[in-house]
């Protein structure tokens, strides 16, 4: 597999030697842990010294805490390992290391939107706003355990409004701002916020949406919600309610208070995460302190390779778990860059304006911005001054391989492609990169220090070089603690434990090379089973995506007579037909470089394919749709409009009989 992969980039010896993961291993070897030579002999040290390694990672990354406990892990069977018992620590109190310990002075965040003017705050400025808004929080009565919701732009206040929470044990979950009122109610009202953090309105792509409306009708249908706290994106005047106030006027009403910084036991809950939800209602992923503090401390420090010297921007939105990661990067004591707008507007280069202006050295996006760069023929690096940059992050989904070739002729050959592969299920990764190892084309670098992936068959037996079902046979500290209102922890076992007895089985298809690197090839519960053979979606995308017509390609499976046909929704770039001949040329890319169990049977264009909001293909939604079955939630969906025009697509409609009867 790795010869058809080759390397497109290999670290120095210089560039090694200068990386945290290098001076991790040094360390190990000082202190009499394990000698290792190579990131190799390292994941397997990691892996089978399960409790050594994490208690390592506690000791390297410096984690503050008032108890450590006296055992690391009391099992690794799964579900129910229980991980640090009797450590007590803060979230906030670690996020804030370099307020209390480190620089004060120095730049914390930079807020930038098109909503509103630059924002900078010093580490300083961001303790003392913690400080407030924690007093803020203490006088309307929120305490340990109580949620907050926020529906939140990506600027400073919900990070300063989520590390008020943790400092006293409240739990924190947030959405972004563009979501319907449904889809906040599917998901908020299952957790029973006391208080709602939200904006007055906000800019996107140069228009302006004013969001005061949805005040009143969140607090009738969500009832817990007793006091709402809005800030100011676009200066509107405030809904005349008791029950609001102003993000300045709380700050300013507490203004020289300090956070509590209140230890909690390793496994108190910090988050409460989401499902997509485009199926069903959201799941409510409870996640502990602890666990996503190691497991982001080990991920940015040694994978990220961030320190204090650094500039961390990853473009996301509170909706997405990748905003949780982004802000664990405070830990590091690295500047953090905000963007709060579109990642389109006016064009594609704002991005790589900000990279340049602030000298970022570790941008992190998605798979998808990435590949639309490539179709609009940027070329970041002969246009900006891109010397600061090491890293460049990518997730949300498969990397095309013609991505990695654009990104090493376009952006910059010295750099580190992190692609990196997890989820909101443990707030984290699976598998991503090392600052170690050299970049293959296609490739994911490695599985992550102390995680056991694997690719199991449908025997549950582990392969190499051939696609199977992602799996993790060993604990993870940011695994959930479980799920809101699970009392017996059913629906938890169901999500991750049903498919193999004692293992966590994510929902991906993924293959491990000999060499170590992961190929993702989509969710495995958005399978195509066609005439018996199983095909993950995103081995499709890899070969039609990358042709100059393509701008975007979704397939699912609909039944069709006494089988399953492939359906094919494409969306052209600029300048192109979906006439015979290009159909022609998609089958034909297929049949070659695949096979002809890849071919659709139907091709369609369309003007856009529905997104969840955090960049996700909704392939699932779109085959229940093509069943002709209930779509339970649109709120999921940052575009559902885009399912009315699939729903009119006279091709796909049902009617062969045979299909009927399916169904």
């Amino acid at each position: 597999m790795s010869e058809a992969n080759p390397i497109v980039y290999r670290p120095s010896t210089e560039r090694i030697r200068a990386s945290r993961m290098y001076d991790y291993m040094q360390w190990l070897e000082r202190e009499g842990v394990v000698e290792v030579e190579d990131y190799d002999a390292l994941h397997a040290w990691s892996v089978d010294a399960l409790e050594d390694f994490w208690a390592s990672i506690w000791d390297y990354t410096g984690v503050i805490a008032e108890a450590r406990g006296n055992t690391v892990l009391d099992s690794r069977s799964m579900p129910g390992a229980r991980w640090f018992g009797g450590a007590r620590l803060n979230f906030a109190e670690n996020l804030l290391r370099e307020a209390i310990h480190g620089d004060a002075d120095k730049t914390a965040i930079v807020g930038l939107s098109e909503s509103r003017d630059e924002i900078r705050l010093s580490y300083a400025e961001l303790l003392d706003q913690v400080g407030a808004f924690e007093a803020w929080l203490v006088e309307q009565g929120v305490g340990a355990g109580d949620r907050v919701a926020g529906v939140v732009a990506h600027t400073h206040e919900p990070i300063v409004a989520m590390l008020a929470c943790a400092s006293i044990g409240a739990i924190w979950s947030s959405a972004s701002p563009d979501f319907g009122v449904a889809g906040l109610v599917d998901r908020f009202a299952q957790i029973e916020p006391r208080v709602l953090i939200t904006v007055d309105g906000y800019r996107y792509g140069g228009k302006d949406f004013d969001r005061r409306d949805r005040i009143e009708e969140l607090c009738e249908r969500i009832p817990s919600i007793t006091h709402v706290i809005v800030t100011a994106h676009q200066g509107r005047a405030l809904p005349d309610d008791a029950r609001v106030t102003a993000w300045d006027d709380a700050l300013q009403a507490h203004r020289g208070a300090r956070p509590s910084f209140t230890p909690q036991a390793f496994e108190h809950p910090v988050y409460i995460l989401f499902s997509s939800g485009t199926t069903g209602a959201p799941k409510c992923i409870v996640h502990g302190a602890g666990g996503a503090l190691l497991q982001h401390s080990k991920e940015l420090i040694l994978h990220g390779d961030i320190g204090r010297d650094d500039v961390f921007f990853y473009f996301t939105t509170c909706g997405w778990m990748m905003w949780n990661w982004h802000v664990s990067g405070l830990l590091t004591g690295a500047q953090l860059v905000l963007y709060d707008g579109n990642p389109g507007h006016p064009d594609l280069d704002v991005l790589w304006q900000v990279a340049e202006r602030e000298r970022v050295t570790h941008f992190g996006t998605s798979a998808k911005w990435l590949a639309s760069c490539r179709n609009a023929q940027i070329t970041p690096g002969a246009d900006h001054d891109l010397s600061a940059l090491r890293v460049l992050f990518s997730t949300g989904s498969p990397l095309l391989p013609a991505d990695y070739d654009w990104v090493y002729a376009q952006v910059k050959q010295d750099l580190l492609l992190g692609s990196i592969s997890g989820g909101t299920d443990i707030v984290s990764s699976f598998v991503g990169c090392s600052p170690l190892l050299p970049v293959r084309r296609g490739e994911i670098q490695c599985r992550l220090l102390g995680v056991a992936a694997k690719a199991f068959n449908e025997a549950g037996e582990p392969v190499i070089d051939e696609c199977g079902e992602l799996v993790c046979t060993q604990p993870l500290p940011s695994m959930p603690i479980g799920f809101w209102n699970d009392a017996d922890g059913s629906r938890y076992r169901e999500a991750y434990f049903s498919s193999f007895d004692g293992v966590w089985a994510h929902g991906d298809f993924v293959l491990f090379t000999q060499q170590g690197g992961a190929i993702i090839y989509g969710r495995s519960d958005a399978t195509l089973n066609v005439g018996g053979v199983r095909i993950g979606t995103a081995e499709i995308y890899r070969q039609i995506e990358p042709m100059a017509a393509i701008a975007d390609a979704m397939v699912v499976a609909q039944p069709y007579g006494d089988d399953t046909r492939i359906v094919m929704l494409v969306v052209l770039n600029r300048g192109y037909t979906l006439d015979d001949s290009l159909k022609k040329e998609i089958r034909k890319q297929l049949r070659e470089n695949a096979s002809p169990r890849h071919m659709p049977g139907v091709i369609e264009a369309v003007t856009a394919l529905p997104y969840t909001r955090s960049g996700k293909k909704v392939e699932i939604a779109v085959a229940r749709l093509l069943r002709g079955m209930t779509i339970n939630n649109t709120g999921a969906i940052a575009n559902p409009e885009s399912l009315d025009e699939i729903r009119g697509l006279d091709t796909l409609e049902l009617n062969d009989e045979a299909v009927r009867r399916q169904l």
